[in-house]
């Protein structure tokens, strides 16, 4: 598989630290940008070629790797004259690794299908760190010709790989997933903050709370932060979580249902961005509810 040719699109932090890591274990990488120059011209010094077009990415690569931050970015790449479409042909494989909506992925996929080529949702779990070592979490669907196309590759960046099957599931999983982890940060932070107006100290909170069936990870990145000052565990911002949980709601809407669940997440993360916090991470919404309930 190392003779097979990768095109990365979208070098953020997650996307660097794959690419990164490709080359490290030998993969031929083409790159293009998404938003700015730094981890290309990084990317470039590593190894990488960069490419003039999505389209001629996808031309001189066998597979084809997006790492972006929405679905209108991933339609701006995918679709066009000079998009990865036209540069497809018959046995390569495309890989979304964003949180995308999956109306979106379905019917990209459609198009992509149509050319020959098989398209893969594969959104991730885990920090850029893990994806240096190749630990990142993997959820993978689509096609399973094409899965087993891009599966050697997969491996090398990843701890756990899951194929989940039709395409779009991936996405749906990821989703659902982050609406959970945003309503439980949410409601954490919350939580601290209203012992704070009861005169209830933080870490005996936490204690009693830790103690029983309410422990989760999520809990701890929200108690690094709201006792140890430290909200960088979790290096996830309050704009993406929003933009993450706006998805989720479109998936309901998409599926003809209304989220009831969601709508407080999404109010509490739509008044932090009002507030300044966009850029702050998710633990950082204690200080958004030490804000709103002073």
């Amino acid at each position: 598989m190392k003779n097979k040719k990768i095109g990365f699109i979208g070098l953020g932090l997650m996307g660097a630290a794959m690419v990164e890591r490709l080359i490290a274990v030998g993969y031929e990488v083409n790159v293009l940008g998404n938003k700015s120059r730094t981890r290309i011209d990084a990317a470039i010094a590593q190894g990488a070629t960069e490419a003039t077009s999505a389209k001629a990415l996808a031309q001189n690569s066998d597979i084809i790797m997006l790492c972006m931050d929405t679905s209108a970015s991933v339609e701006s790449r995918m679709y066009g004259n000079d998009g990865v479409i036209e540069g497809l042909s018959t046995e390569k494989a495309v890989i979304d690794f964003g949180t995308s909506l999956p109306s979106s992925t379905t019917a990209i996929g459609a198009e992509v299908s149509k050319l020959g080529a098989y398209y893969l949702d594969a959104p991730l779990g885990r920090t850029p760190s893990h994806a240096k070592d190749g630990k990142l979490n993997i959820m993978a669907s689509g096609d399973e010709t094409g899965f087993n196309i891009a599966k050697p590759v997969l491996e090398s960046l990843a701890e756990n790989l899951f194929y989940l099957g039709t395409l779009a599931t991936g996405h749906t999983i990821k989703l659902i997933n982050n609406f959970f982890a945003m309503t439980t940060a949410s409601a954490m932070s919350e939580a601290f903050v209203m012992a704070d107006k009861a005169g209830v100290d933080r870490q005996t909170l936490y204690d009693v709370m830790s103690a029983g069936p309410l422990h989760s990870g999520m809990m701890d990145f929200v108690k690094r932060f709201a006792i140890e000052n430290n909200p960088n565990d979790l290096a996830f911002s309050i704009k993406n979580a929003a933009k993450d949980v706006g998805y989720y709601q479109q998936m309901a809407n998409d599926l003809g249902v209304d989220s009831l669940m969601s709508t407080a997440a999404q109010n509490t993360l739509q008044q932090a961005l009002t507030q300044g916090f966009a850029d702050n991470m998710v633990p950082e919404l204690v200080s958004f509810f030490e804000k709103k309930l002073s």
